[in-house]
């Protein structure tokens, strides 16, 4: 080397000690200074938001018994207790990045010093010198400070000595505020090991499903060794290169006195072991299963509804106790994929279940014959089929129970005999056939219907009517009682969401071309004047039906149907979840009454008996089918005292055709023939029997005498 180029060189390194001295020494020579003040303040304030933040860490969703079914987070980090960890691994971590990490204040002065004179001299960065004090202040301002802000990130890793004088000033300030021991725990706890895992407990479960406590020498030096470059030395992805790092760890622990050379070796000889499959806990609704998915999605739907932050919820450490029965989910997704394999094209077959109450309304179970996830060649699905407004064909006749409610609180009894013809035209509504098929009148303005077939007597009593659903008996009541209160019936009763939306199912859009899509399905059958609303013709969800069964057997309370039992946080402290009171929307007489109404359905000819009888139903229940016009959807509402229960299966294709159940299994066909006491009858009597097995039978509400006949 020329002399003059030495000379250069000696120059260079005399001036990167020169400049580190200056720097470490700033905070005492040039405390007066107001350029020192300056930088001290900026120094003490990020080490106080240093310590005062806490890490993000993943929240835990739980069924009713407490057993977690599904994870939320973008960091997967778990706190652990310094007594959790086991002594092997700060030895391997301590033997391998900072040796003196006991003695000094932060950092490491000559091992500074050094690294960054030979980084000076080799003219590239070849060697580091950071404690585990400077490491944990970088990793925390790199993952938990600065995760929202790329260039926040960068900055914080950036090569330079500016960089390393300030971070070596945050660490030291940091040592004045925390012991040793506190440091080496939260520097355990935000250490990233690649991918999403952060912190020792997340490393210990993905890589050797472990924990902490229980890690052995060779899997504690493997995982101190990923510190140094987590994707790098990957164990999955480079073996070798894990395993060569892992046994220089394990040299360390034994020229640090942490092993004996006999226990070295025999550390070294033993294989990786990693976990098959190496993973994280799944993260996400997808990652809850294709069977929980749905409920874990209405979970975060009706968290960030009542005031929850998503951002939060994946970072914020929460458990989350919900009302999942595992059991009756099993049941119910059974029977869903029964009487609709999930792999059938163009049609889904969803079911809700809801406990009644009059201070909650618990949803136990939310399934659908499709899985929840995203492989749609599978026929998965992300869409929340059993909990929003998802099928866009409507309930069918189900919608008569508003109707027949709205009779009974204009004094129209269960009893009382109501007309019903096998054709009618209505002179009241409009938007039926351009002419009715029995006299052949025109019908233009005015709203034509007939009953499905002719056997139907013309007259019977309101609740022989809801047991066999005769159309025009139901356009008749309308009629008496006003479109608008069956309407506002069927809000108070359960379907607010429901008819919130517009009759495309999604939220009213005023600047749409189309009126109807503009105003909610409330506002529309209003002021449009559509007899059809009995009918059930518009977008549904199986949720708020189910709920609706809930309210009647709740003596006519509502409650907002709800998935949380309890929310609480990273301290363990109870988080309040935002809900609505509960509410009386119809009297308690009359919400007996209509069960006792309702309570044919499985009987005689009951649009549900058949299906009732395959499944040997005998305990008194409320229920009611529904089949809409073009045949292209479904369903049933029943409930007990114990269980109230939706069940809907409609075309959920992107070909509007009919649903064929006869001859063979469900499928998409010109005519349709599907109707609500076939699948949809048969899949809740499924589950429902099962449900039930072990309670006792409770029987029918007594009804009031004015509820009965006027």
């Amino acid at each position: 080397m020329r002399r003059a180029d030495c000379v250069a060189k000696l120059a260079g390194l005399c001036l990167v000690a020169g400049l580190l001295l200056a720097g470490l020494a700033l905070p005492v020579v040039g405390a007066a200074g107001l350029v020192s003040n300056r930088v001290g303040d900026r120094v003490a304030m990020t080490s106080v938001q240093l310590i005062d933040t806490p890490p993000p860490l993943m929240s835990t969703i739980t069924d009713k018994d407490g057993q977690p079914f599904a994870y939320l987070y973008d960091q997967y980090r778990v706190l652990t207790p310094p007594g959790e960890v086991a002594q092997v691994m700060k030895d391997a971590l301590l033997s391998t990045e900072d040796r003196r990490f006991y003695e000094h204040n932060g950092v490491d002065w000559l091992a500074t010093i050094r690294a960054a004179m030979r980084n000076q001299s080799d003219g590239s960065v070849s060697q580091g010198a950071s404690t585990i004090t400077q490491q944990y202040v970088k990793n925390h301002l790199v993952h938990v400070l600065e995760r929202d802000d790329k260039g926040g990130q960068v900055k914080a890793q950036e090569q330079t000595i500016s960089r390393k004088l300030r971070e070596a000033r945050i660490a030291m300030h940091v040592e004045s505020q925390l012991t040793k021991d506190e440091i080496l725990t939260r520097y355990l706890d935000v250490v990233p090991f690649g991918g999403t895992i952060f912190g020792i407990a997340a490393a210990s479960q993905a890589y050797f499903d472990t924990t902490p406590k229980a890690l052995t020498v060779p899997q504690a030096a493997m995982l101190a060794g990923m510190v140094n470059s987590p994707t790098f030395l990957d164990p999955e992805a480079r073996p070798d290169k894990a395993t060569e790092r892992r046994n220089m760890v394990i040299d360390l622990m034994a020229a640090n006195n942490k092993l004996s050379p006999e226990q070295a070796e025999a550390a070294k000889r033993a294989p990786l072991g990693l976990a098959t499959p190496v993973r994280p806990l799944p993260t996400g609704c997808v990652g809850a299963g294709p069977e929980t998915g749905f409920f874990c999605s209405y979970v975060v739907n009706y968290l960030t509804a009542n005031g929850f932050d998503l951002d939060d919820l994946k970072a914020g450490g929460y458990r989350i106790e919900t009302t999942l029965d595992r059991t009756l989910t099993q049941h119910a997704k059974r029977a869903a994929e029964a009487q609709v394999p999930k792999t059938t094209p163009g049609i889904a077959n969803t079911a809700a279940v809801v406990k009644p109450g009059r201070e909650r309304h618990e949803v136990v179970a939310l399934v659908a014959s499709r899985d929840y996830g995203l492989k749609k060649e599978e026929f998965q699905t992300q869409f929340d089929l059993p909990s929003a407004v998802e099928n866009k064909f409507g309930a069918g006749s189900v919608y008569k129970v508003f109707t027949a409610a709205a009779a009974l609180e204009r004094g129209i009894g269960i009893e009382s005999m109501i007309a019903t013809p096998n054709s009618y035209v209505s002179r009241v509504f409009r938007g039926g056939a351009a002419s009715c098929p029995s006299t052949g009148e025109q019908a233009t303005y005015w709203y034509c219907l007939s009953n499905h077939d002719d056997s139907y007597a013309p007259q019977m009593t309101l609740k022989q009517a809801l047991a066999t659903s005769p159309n025009t008996g139901f356009v008749i009541l309308e009629e008496k009682v006003g479109l608008d209160a069956v309407v506002d019936m069927a809000s108070r009763l359960g379907m607010r969401e429901t008819m919130a939306t517009n009759i495309a199912g999604v939220a009213p859009d005023p600047s749409a071309d189309r009126k109807d899509l503009q105003v909610s399905q409330a506002d529309f059958y209003k002021s449009a004047g559509n007899a059809s609303f009995t009918l059930g013709p518009a977008p549904t969800s199986t949720l708020e039906l189910a709920n609706v069964a809930a309210t009647i057997a709740s003596s006519g309370t509502w409650c907002r149907p709800t998935p949380i039992r309890k929310v609480v946080d990273r301290h363990g402290a109870e988080v309040a979840v935002r809900e609505p009171p509960c509410e009386q929307v119809v009297e308690e007489g009359l919400a007996n009454a209509l069960v006792v109404g309702l309570s044919e359905d499985d009987q005689d000819r009951g649009t549900a008996a058949a299906a009732a009888k395959q499944y040997d139903w005998k305990r008194p229940a409320l229920g009611k089918t529904g089949t809409t016009e073009e045949y292209k959807s479904a369903a049933f509402i029943g409930a007990t005292l114990d269980y109230a229960g939706a069940v809907q299966v409609f075309n959920d294709g992107i070909t509007p055709r009919g649903i064929c159940v006869n001859s063979g299994p469900p499928r998409l066909c010109a005519e349709g023939d599907i109707y609500g006491g076939t699948l949809p009858a048969r899949t809740w009597f499924e589950f429902m029997t099962k449900a039930h097995e072990n309670l006792p039978e409770k029987p029918l509400p007594p009804v009031e005498p004015r509820y009965r006949l006027p």
